[in-house]
């Protein structure tokens, strides 16, 4: 993205869309009906809920006595950042946005209203790169307009620097297995971060302790390998063409990953994907441990 623009340029788009709330001789409307659960869909087009106010196209959602006047993209940019965590915004351009110019401008007026953080950090080759997240008060605006559904987990700030650029390409390989399952007929229904997976666990290894853990594991969709249990970075849920659910568990390996730790995700039945030109290496690492795998590339 161009570092050239400024966030003077919204100064008065800002004002704007920063919203009073309503007379009180008009309903206070500070819900929206939930989108899609599938985060890699398209809000619908815009129906008249009836607790909903539209604005010269714009939805007006509330949190607290303030109102943002937000477009159907805004929308659905927000829900993406919240079920993701970070994502590097040209990839918000090609997968939400029609163009770079257009996820620039949103995203910087997103940031003038405070729901949105930029951040750069030491891209690949440490090359800098910038990253975008919720702030607590886009967090806040997803829950009081239930966007999306309840049972998508939705996260706002920075973590683990360090892994920064892992986690933010853990969108394209959503982008790329949601396209599978959608070419297959399926409908993506959930995305689950390693985040919740980890809290559910542990939370049920201080209640049943460690020796429960294969039964945790199993409650869980993962298996023990070892004395551990490997999580994945990412789950995908879907409902399949014939209406049934599935699930597809995700890791993202790159050149970083050490033998044991790529040959533990493998037994645990993790579907592989690395970041290109990473593959070979991958597979002769895996040679040494005398396993065999898939490995695809985003």
């Amino acid at each position: 993205m161009s570092r050239g623009f400024t966030l003077q340029e919204f100064d008065d788009a800002g004002r704007q869309d920063l919203l009073s709330p309503p007379s009180s001789s008009v309903p206070v409307n500070r819900e929206i009906e939930a989108p899609s659960a599938s985060p890699s869909l398209p809000l619908d087009r815009p129906t008249q809920h009836e607790r909903s106010d539209v604005l010269r196209g714009r939805q007006v959602l509330y949190v607290g006595d303030r109102g943002y006047r937000l477009t159907e993209t805004e929308i659905l940019a927000i829900r993406e950042l919240g079920t993701f965590r970070m994502i590097d915004p040209l990839d918000l351009s090609q997968h939400v946005y029609r163009s770079s110019h257009e996820a620039e401008r949103s995203l910087r007026h997103l940031v003038r209203l405070r729901l949105v953080s930029l951040r750069t950090f030491a891209g690949p080759e440490a090359a800098p790169r910038e990253l975008a997240t919720l702030t607590r008060e886009g967090l806040r605006l997803l829950h009081r307009n239930r966007i999306p559904s309840r049972d998508q987990a939705v996260y706002c700030g920075f973590v683990r620097p360090k892994e920064a650029n892992h986690d933010a390409d853990l969108y394209r390989l959503y982008q790329k297995e949601s396209a599978r399952i959608q070419q297959e007929g399926g409908r993506v229904s959930r995305v689950v971060l390693d985040y919740e997976l980890k809290r559910k666990i542990n939370r049920d290894i201080a209640r049943l302790g460690a020796s429960a853990r294969r039964e945790i594991a199993e409650r869980h969709g993962l298996r023990v390998v070892g004395k551990k249990i490997p999580v994945p970075d990412m789950r995908i849920e879907y409902q399949t063409a014939t209406g049934e659910m599935a699930r597809v568990n995700l890791e993202l390996v790159t050149e970083h990953y050490r033998g044991r730790h790529v040959s533990d995700k493998v037994k645990a039945g993790f579907s592989l994907y690395t970041p290109h030109g990473e593959a070979d290496h991958l597979h002769r690492m895996l040679d040494q441990h005398e396993l065999t795998a898939d490995i695809l590339s985003l």
